[in-house]
């Protein structure tokens, strides 16, 4: 797939998925982007969650903290809140319902656990 088209699919997501990286346990910046990498978005870049962290602590969904580092400066770590794990799980039961839709569609109506 063309990277275009896939960093267009990837920021429809990255919010959803940052929270879920984040409902898993307290994380930072960089350990999320590795997290995120290792299961396939390799297209997620430090820079390009941030601001969206930024977003997502703004709306209440996270809180940000910061932690003594032994090798530099503090790091800051982000923890899902009440309102964000409620969110999370709306954004999942919308996901879920968008890909049995996609899938209909790319099946030609048919069966959408096929393909």
């Amino acid at each position: 797939m063309p990277v275009e088209h896939s960093s267009q699919l990837l920021k429809g997501v990255l919010d959803m998925c940052l929270l879920a990286i984040i409902d898993e346990e307290p994380s930072y910046g960089y350990e999320m982007v590795t997290k995120l990498q290792d299961r396939g978005m390799h297209l997620v870049s430090e820079g390009s969650i941030y601001p969206l962290l930024s977003r997502l602590q703004r709306q209440g969904l996270i809180d940000g903290y910061f932690v003594e580092s032994t090798g530099g400066p503090p790091r800051k770590y982000y923890r899902i809140e009440h309102i964000g794990r409620e969110r999370l799980k709306e954004w999942t039961l919308e996901w879920d319902d968008l890909i049995r839709g996609v899938k209909k569609v790319l099946n030609g109506g048919g069966d959408e656990t096929a393909g």
